[in-house]
C-alpha cells in the first residue's frame, strides 16, 4: 500500500452523465475489493463521513474514484470542499475507510467495464484533450464493445481518428485487456456551433461547474477571475493580462438565442487555446466545450468594430458623446444583447488604438445614467491596455483629456486630407 499522504491527493471531475455526480480521483485504490455503492448512513467511515454531509444522497467506490451524487438543489461549489475535506479525515483516521469490502456488489460485468474505462477517461485522457477544447465519454458498453463519443473540439476534428486510435485506444487496451473492440460513435459531421444563433443543435457540456466568485457580471460586462483562467489557457496570471493587452488572448461573449435565452456564453482563445464557460440566468457556470472559430465569426466581430469606429468619426465634437444604446440604434442594431455586441466591438477598436498608439476612438460612446462616463469597463481595459491614469487623475478627468487627445487627432487628420486635395483658384 502507498503512504497516507499518497493517498491524500484528491482531484475533482464532474460526470460527463450526470451534473449532480462528481467523482472524487486518488491516486491509488481506496481499498482493495469491488464496486461499493451507499444509498444511506453505513458502518463503513468514508460513508458515515460523507452521508453527514447535508445534500449528499449516494456513494459509490470503484477503485481509486469515490463518486458522489449530490440533491438536484445542492451547489458542488459548497459541497466540492467539504467532501473532499470529510474524504482526507478518514483516509488520517483509518486504513479501512470502507470498512468491510466483503460485502461489494457483484456488478454486471459491461457496468463494471465501463466504469473503469470512465476513470481512465476522467484521469488520463480528458485533462489533456480538454486543452484543446475537447471531450471523450463512453456512450455505452455491450458485450465488451466500448462505444466512446467525442464532443466540442475533438468533433469533426480532422486528427480526432488519429487521437482514438494512436493514443485513446491503445491506453484503454493495454489496462483493460478484456475489451473486445471499440467504436467511435460520434457524428463528426455534425461537428460545428460556433454561435448560439446558428440554433443547429446544442452546445456539447461538460457539465463542470466553475467555482462560485470566478465569473461575474460588472456593469453589463463579464468578469473572469485571471488567476483561474490563466491555467486553463497554458499562461500565468501576468502573461494573460499582458497577452489581453497586445491582442494574442481575445474574448468574445454571445447572448443566447432562442432555447438558449437566457444564456450567455464567455469564449477566450490564444493562439493554441481555447477555453469556454457557459453562464446561467441564475448566475451560475459551467466549462463548456469551445466551439471552433470560424472565418465568418471572426469576420463579424471585425465588421462590427469597423462599422462602430466609421460612425463615430464622423460625428463633430458637439454631437459627441452618444450612449451604447443610442450608438446600437444608429447601427440599426435593436435585438435584445444589442447593447453588449456593441460595448464588444468597442473593446475591439480600444486594443486597435493601443496597438497603434492613437486616442481610443471608444471616448465618444457612454454609458446611459454615468453623467457622460463610458461604463467601468472602459476604464478597466484602458488600464489593461496600458493606457493608464496619471498619478491623481480620476475616470472624468482621464476620460476629458483622452477626448482631447482624439478631437486634435481627428483634427489633424482631417487638415491633411484637406491639404492633399486639389484647390481651384
Amino acid at each position: 500500500m502507498c503512504d497516507a499522504a499518497t493517498r491524500r491527493r484528491i482531484r475533482a471531475q464532474s460526470s460527463a452523465r450526470d451534473a449532480d455526480v462528481m467523482g472524487f480521483l486518488l491516486d491509488v485504490p481506496l481499498q482493495s475489493g469491488g464496486t461499493v455503492r451507499f444509498d444511506a448512513v453505513d458502518d463503513a467511515p468514508l460513508a458515515r463521513a460523507l452521508f453527514a454531509i447535508q445534500g449528499v444522497i449516494r456513494v459509490e467506490v470503484s477503485g481509486a474514484t469515490i463518486w458522489v451524487k449530490k440533491q438536484a438543489e445542492a451547489n458542488w461549489a459548497a459541497l466540492k470542499p467539504a467532501v473532499a475535506a470529510a474524504i482526507r479525515e478518514v483516509l488520517d483516521a483509518t486504513a479501512t475507510p470502507l470498512g468491510d469490502v466483503e460485502h461489494a456488489e457483484a456488478e454486471d460485468p459491461d457496468a463494471a467495464l465501463l466504469r473503469r474505462v470512465e476513470e481512465l477517461l476522467d484521469r488520463q485522457v480528458n485533462p489533456a484533450v480538454a486543452a484543446h477544447g475537447g471531450q471523450i465519454s463512453v456512450d455505452r458498453v455491450d458485450g465488451s464493445t466500448i462505444y466512446l463519443r467525442m464532443s466540442g473540439g475533438c468533433q469533426g476534428c480532422a486528427a480526432s481518428s488519429a487521437t482514438l486510435r494512436q493514443g485513446v485506444e491503445r491506453m484503454l487496451r493495454a489496462a483493460l485487456p478484456q475489451i473486445r473492440e471499440i467504436v467511435d460513435v460520434t457524428d463528426h459531421a455534425a461537428g460545428s456551433n460556433p454561435f448560439y444563433a446558428r440554433e443547429d443543435g446544442q452546445s456539447p457540456v461538460l457539465n463542470r461547474p466553475v467555482p462560485e466568485g470566478v465569473i461575474g457580471w460588472e456593469n453589463g460586462q463579464v468578469v473572469i477571475d485571471p488567476e483561474y483562467l490563466a491555467p486553463k489557457l497554458g499562461l500565468t496570471a501576468n502573461a494573460l493580462r499582458t497577452g489581453l493587452r497586445i491582442g494574442d488572448v481575445t474574448g468574445v461573449t454571445e447572448a443566447g438565442e432562442g432555447a438558449d435565452a437566457g444564456k450567455t456564453r464567455v469564449i477566450m482563445r490564444t493562439t493554441t487555446r481555447a477555453w469556454a464557460a457557459e453562464i446561467m440566468s441564475d448566475g451560475s457556470a459551467r466549462e463548456i466545450p469551445p466551439p471552433r472559430e470560424t472565418k465568418a465569426a471572426a469576420g463579424r466581430e471585425q465588421e462590427l468594430a469597423d462599422r462602430v469606429r466609421a460612425y463615430l468619426v464622423g460625428l463633430t465634437p458637439s454631437q459627441a458623446p452618444v450612449t451604447y444604446g443610442s450608438l446600437a440604434r444608429a447601427l440599426g442594431l435593436w435585438a435584445p444583447g444589442s447593447v453588449r455586441r456593441v460595448t464588444r466591438a468597442l473593446e475591439t477598436t480600444m486594443r486597435e488604438d493601443a496597438a497603434q498608439n492613437r486616442p481610443f476612438i471608444a471616448v465618444r460612446a457612454v454609458g446611459r445614467g454615468r453623467d457622460g462616463l463610458p461604463g467601468d469597463g472602459f476604464f478597466d481595459l484602458a488600464r489593461t491596455l496600458d493606457r493608464a491614469h496619471r498619478d491623481g487623475e480620476s475616470d472624468r478627468e482621464f476620460h476629458a483629456r483622452e477626448t482631447s487627445r482624439l478631437n486634435q487627432s481627428l483634427s489633424d487628420d482631417a487638415s491633411q486630407v484637406m491639404g492633399t486635395e486639389p484647390r481651384v483658384l
